[in-house]
């Protein structure tokens, strides 16, 4: 499976996070024979999330190269169109589903498990546990941990997200590298009242939305998608009840399915919020120390971040084989690589809040009129290219192995 001529067996790679980007690395790694730990907080992979999706020839190669193309795609969720609706629930606007939903979708929790469970005869993971501290020398990363001991490792990889702990180790406070986009975004599960099944309806009131969807065919449960426009908010991330009653005061009076959605909420267990934002850092590596996917070049959404994150695991893990595991030329390339192309799929999540919250009436109906003429089927061919443009605006060589 892997040419010896560049076989990284020598190397010992250490990646904080086991949501996409970290099990992502670790099989395109596992491919050269490098060794490999994957530590994640969490006590177990994290299931459900977001459905994410893929799309344009630079993401089928990838997921080709890694072996899981068609297992994406017997996974896949399936999403039908999704419909902009007025207070009343009627149509205004039908998105096809290439437009919410690309090539593939699949849930981020479905993707996690597809490769974890292609590496973890081969990886280890070490779930429960993060890093306490990061030295770098000139032999390795001396690594401590929150719980188990101490190790040292030729690499280590932050694929631990937005907020990631790595980042702020090694490249300094998360202030410095957060840029918030005025927005704010939840998720959650709901009963399923109106009867979906895998389409979705989007209703928007000047600066908020509510988007409700089934992804999965469920009868029963839908899932809710929310988002306002907002400054700067204080609170704590680990305070779900302070963050259901900010939704609530932000949602209050809220038309269509709005009272509906409010009363799932109060008793939601799997609340997902956070601010639309985007991380920028002068540079991905430092040392022996490298940022993959959302913890060095992510966006909350509309980044098409999922996709990014796997182009860049694939370009790390064959750089580092063709540098022959000299991590001084392997990381230079993979930042010369991915740096541009990060930053291309990162400038259409700007466009996520007022995509679905436009701050007035005015704009609401302009983004309705304009999508409404995207999706007509004289510019349906035109429009397909234009999403898919940030996501194959790279060049890939031909990697070993």
């Amino acid at each position: 499976m892997t040419n010896t001529t560049y076989n990284l067996g020598h190397l010992t790679v250490l990646i904080s996070g086991a949501s996409v980007a970290g099990p992502a690395l670790a099989l395109n790694l596992v491919r050269h024979g490098a060794r490999v730990t994957v530590v994640e907080k969490a006590p177990d992979l994290r299931a459900g999330g977001f459905a994410v999706d893929f799309r344009g020839h630079v993401h089928r190669k990838v997921l080709t190269e890694m072996g899981i193309w068609d297992e994406i795609h017997a996974r896949q969720t399936h999403m039908g169109r999704q419909i902009v609706v007025d207070a009343d629930g009627s149509p205004k606007v039908d998105l096809p589903s290439e437009m919410m939903s690309g090539d593939v979708e699949i849930f981020r929790g479905e993707l996690a498990r597809i490769m974890y469970e292609r590496t973890r005869d081969h990886v280890e993971y070490v779930f429960g546990d993060s890093i306490a501290t990061l030295t770098d020398t000139p032999h390795g990363v001396d690594v401590t941990f929150e719980k188990g001991p101490a190790h040292r490792f030729d690499l280590v990889i932050g694929a631990d997200g937005l907020h990631s702990h790595t980042r702020s180790l090694v490249f300094g406070d998360a202030s410095r590298h957060l840029r918030f986009l005025d927005h704010y975004v939840a998720g959650f599960a709901v009963p399923n009242d109106l009867g979906l099944d895998r389409t979705g309806r989007l209703y928007s009131e000047p600066g908020r939305a509510i988007a409700l969807g089934n992804y999965d065919g469920d009868p029963d449960r839908a899932g809710a998608l929310l988002v306002f426009r907002s400054g700067r908010l204080s609170y704590d991330r680990r305070d779900v009840a302070a963050q259901k009653r900010i939704l609530a005061e932000r949602f209050a009076g809220m038309g269509w399915e709005g009272p509906n959605v409010l009363k799932a909420l109060e008793a939601a267990d799997d609340l997902y919020f956070d601010a639309i934002a985007q991380i920028h850092v002068d540079r991905l590596t430092k040392g022996r120390v490298a940022l993959l996917g959302d913890a060095g070049y992510g966006a909350t959404m509309g980044g098409m971040g999922t996709g990014v994150a796997i182009v860049g695991a694939y370009v790390l893990a064959g750089e580092l084989a063709l540098a022959g595991g000299d991590h001084r030329t392997a990381f230079a390339a993979y930042e010369g690589r991915i740096r541009d192309f990060a930053k291309g799929c990162q400038k259409t999540s700007g466009n996520a809040g007022p995509f679905f919250a436009p701050p007035t009436e005015r704009r609401i109906r302009s983004r309705d009129r304009m999508y409404r003429l995207l999706a007509s089927r004289p510019l349906a061919a035109f429009f397909k290219r234009l999403t898919e443009k940030s996501a194959t605006d790279i060049r890939l060589p031909e990697y070993p192995g």
